[in-house]
């Protein structure tokens, strides 16, 4: 028997995907904008550092929180409609923020951003899968949805410095709104609805525990990787594998469950999710410690460093554009675990950051990181997505999301635990440095900066070095698990996708029929 071939996706599928790529591009966006605003808003609401903090977060955790269930919502009652529906709210909380008199208003807006924000990520990716059935067309397209989001994260602070020097801090909030109208214009006209006809009623009971189970979890994490280790994050994360244990054991009760774990019986999607979620730890961790030393250690300006990150956006732009080529000649599992051995010679390069040439390690170990990781960016996720059967692609798309979340979460806390405690153990305070200073550098890099800025220049001088002598030491010692982790993920994809064919291939077919025959 010949297999039917799936419906070629046209002008219609194509222009709809230049606007599912707006929504991606303004939560790439939102990432950075934020930070350029703090001090302006800081000045003008007076936050408490609490306060601050909450401003930050929340967005980030109610987007973690939500994400399963706006996933499957969507396979329920339409996912035009919950993209439709969240870009309206995402619009409306927008303004909100822009002109929140209070630090407190303020708060509530962002996390209305963040329930919104959680609609847009699972229902733009699902709708994808949906429109391009051919393999081939629907890893293009997500390569392109992709590059929408790391060009989000390029002209991010560019957009947000113009703002900020022309206009007040709310008009960095303020600018989603017209990019939300033309979605909700535009959206009706060239997007398809796609829903699961079979579905039941959502289980309010499940909706809750998800969020009971992730919340604290990723709240527990973050904490860790921000304070260091205290009883009050591990209890939180421990409470949320408590409820995680329970939200799993409903799942397996119910007939229409929220989240559906037969997915995981699908070794191309397990082992996708898996990969993604290991590569997915080394990201924003390094990213943290590499701008670091990239400011205290090199002595860059703000703007000299964003320049110099520049070299990475490109490199993943390019393996986005190269990536479906390469997936049409060879199997997705070789493409993938090339670029991660790509990936782990990036990350050896930044054991030598400590030599005189540590800026170039740095900048050109990053960009082999991000090079490499590009095929399983794309690949990974196009498998995951396709693996699932359509009326349950926005579920698969949110669990991607959300398995993202923690490990990104996850990784910040291990790489940045492990080079704080290099960094501790590397470190001589030189004598002569008073107490306060010398606890001041023991604690961060940026703490013996600080302190080294009112002592005598030759106790400055030897304390900076040794301080930016430890952090390097700190940085090697994360790029080395690091690269131990790419390892693993690539001989990860290696063993557990060999049999995926190249995008395009009818070998499964043909094995099918020599099996059945």
């Amino acid at each position: 028997m010949n297999e039917i071939a799936p419906a070629q996706a046209g002008w219609r599928e194509w222009t709809g995907l230049s606007v599912l790529i707006l929504p991606t591009l303004l939560l790439s966006i939102d990432i950075s904008v934020l930070h350029l605003a703090v001090p302006a808003l800081t000045e003008d609401l007076r936050p408490t550092g609490s306060e601050l903090l909450w401003i930050s977060d929340i967005y980030g955790f109610l987007i973690a929180g939500f994400l399963i269930t706006m996933g499957t919502l969507g396979d329920r009652v339409g996912r035009r409609k919950i993209l439709l529906i969240g870009g309206a709210a995402f619009a409306g909380a927008s303004a909100l923020a822009a002109y929140a008199p209070t630090a407190e208003l303020l708060i509530v807006a962002r996390g209305l951003l963040g329930v919104a924000g959680a609609t847009l990520m699972p229902s733009t990716l699902s709708l994808i899968s949906n429109m391009f059935r051919d393999p081939g067309q629907r890893t293009r397209a997500i390569s392109l949805w992709m590059t929408g989001f790391i060009g989000g994260m390029v002209i991010g602070p560019l957009v947000g410095g113009v703002l900020l020097e022309h206009f007040w801090w709310g008009s960095v909030f303020l600018v989603n709104v017209p990019v939300m109208v033309v979605l909700l214009v535009a959206g009706p006209l060239l997007l398809p609805e796609y829903r699961n006809p079979g579905s039941g009623r959502l289980d309010l009971v499940s909706v809750a525990l998800s969020m009971a189970a992730v919340l604290p979890a990723i709240y527990g994490v973050k904490e860790l990787a921000a304070g260091g280790f205290g009883w009050g994050p591990v209890a939180g994360i421990a409470a949320g594998l408590a409820l995680g244990a329970v939200f799993i054991r409903r799942q397996r009760l119910l007939a229409d469950p929220l989240l559906d774990l037969t997915l995981f019986g699908d070794r191309k999607f397990s082992a996708s999710l898996g990969t993604l979620m290991l590569v997915t730890m080394i990201g924003p961790g390094l990213g943290l410690l590499a701008g670091q030393y990239l400011q205290l250690v090199e002595e860059l300006s703000p703007l000299e460093a964003g320049l110099w990150m520049l070299p990475m956006s490109a490199a993943l732009i390019v393996g986005f554009a190269v990536t479906p080529v390469l997936a049409r000649r060879f199997r997705p599992a070789h493409v993938i675990a090339g670029g991660l051995v790509v990936g782990v010679l990036g990350m050896l390069l930044f054991t030598q950051a400590g030599s005189s040439s540590g800026l170039a390690y740095v900048v050109i170990g990053q960009s082999m990181f991000f090079a490499g990781s590009s095929p399983l960016m794309v690949l990974g996720i196009d498998m995951v997505v396709g693996a699932a059967p359509p009326e349950r692609s926005g579920s698969a798309s949110a669990l991607s999301e959300t398995g993202q979340e923690f490990s990104a979460a996850l990784g910040l806390a291990v790489l940045g635990s492990l080079a704080t405690v290099v960094y501790r153990a590397s470190l001589s305070v030189p004598e002569g440095t008073p107490d306060v200073a010398a606890d001041a550098a023991r604690d961060t890099l940026g703490g013996a900066v600080g302190a080294a800025a009112g002592q005598p220049a030759g106790v400055a001088a030897e304390l900076l070095a040794t301080a930016r002598s430890a952090f390097s030491d700190g940085l090697a010692a994360a790029g080395a698990a690091s690269a131990v982790i790419m390892l693993a993920a690539a001989v990860l994809a290696v063993t557990s996708l060999r049999r995926v064919p190249p995008i395009g291939s009818t070998a499964p077919v043909q094995e099918a029929e020599h099996a059945a025959t």
